[in-house]
């Protein structure tokens, strides 16, 4: 078995699509490809690639890229999260990316990094966001 419990056979498909997927990343202006591929806990594998828009803060990231086609498919509880970038060392993903993640995961879900040879650094969204706003902290407020 492989970190936070996910098998070597899920690890290798993880990381093997999540770096498939950056091939297609529509990157015509930063061409910083991006490929990511989540794991639900069902265990179906949803690849996403980053899409860029001509005017920046339009474009999409690969991680909110797969989430949202997982949500979209009916998925709600998910084990891993790869994704694959062409620098050394691999990229986090970027802010709006982590609070995106952390309406639909815990704190101990973990994120694997992979860079351009296919080393990966793993971490958790709770070390990436901490001291996050999620939605238990809006039934919290609302007194639920």
């Amino acid at each position: 078995m492989s970190a936070h419990a996910l098998s070597d056979a899920d690890l290798q498909t993880l990381s093997s699509q999540a770096i498939a997927a950056k091939s297609k990343a529509y990157c015509p202006n930063s061409n910083f490809h991006v490929g990511a591929c989540l794991l639900t806990t069902s265990g179906t594998f949803i690849a996403g690639a980053n899409i860029e828009n001509a005017s920046y803060p339009v474009g999409v990231c690969a991680e909110r890229v797969a989430f949202g086609t997982a949500i979209f498919n009916g998925h709600r509880s998910f084990k891993a999260l790869a994704v694959a970038t062409d620098t050394k060392p691999g990229a986090s993903p970027c802010g709006m990316c982590r609070q995106f993640m952390r309406e639909f995961t815990p704190p101990s879900f973990p994120i694997y990094m992979y860079d351009a040879e296919g080393k990966y650094k793993v971490t958790t969204i709770g070390e990436l966001l901490p001291d996050s706003f999620g939605p238990d902290d809006l039934n919290s407020a609302r007194g639920v």
